[in-house]
């Protein structure tokens, strides 16, 4: 190697620790020109677990599960290729917890992962409602 292709390697890598297939070539989150974002899309990927992460991902979100109700919901909310991208790394994240630390899935369904959404909105509502100077108050009924 010369020593211009290793102090490239070198000053691009992330500077926290990470497994070390993050290593295996520099990569930008981002393209960038003189500090101006050219283009913030996921990268193109090579990688088969990547492709077979997105196939689940995609095959999930027709499902009346939590995975599947949290996939629709980006799907309406940013378009079906970016939901794809984000129900794939939760699903990676999951496999990962499994084999890492043996935790079991267990698929709280789609009415707990709305009734937890909801409440979220709702506390998220008072915060914003009581920042402005306003009490939100339940209806009745």
């Amino acid at each position: 190697r010369s020593r211009l292709t290793s102090g490239f390697r070198q000053r691009n890598r992330p500077n926290r620790r990470c497994h070390s297939e993050r290593y295996a070539r520099p990569r930008f989150d981002r393209l960038l020109k003189s500090q101006q974002v050219l283009s913030a899309a996921t990268r193109r990927s090579s990688n088969r677990a990547a492709a077979l992460l997105r196939i689940a991902a995609v095959n999930v979100g027709r499902t009346q599960t939590a995975l599947g109700a949290f996939y629709r919901r980006l799907a309406a909310r940013i378009g079906k290729a970016q939901a794809v991208t984000a129900t794939a790394r939760k699903l990676a994240v999951l496999f990962y917890k499994a084999l890492r630390y043996g935790m079991a899935y267990a698929d709280p369904g789609v009415s707990a992962y709305e009734a937890r959404y909801r409440h979220r909105l709702v506390q998220h509502l008072e915060r914003r409602a009581k920042s402005l100077g306003f009490t939100l108050v339940a209806k009745a009924g």
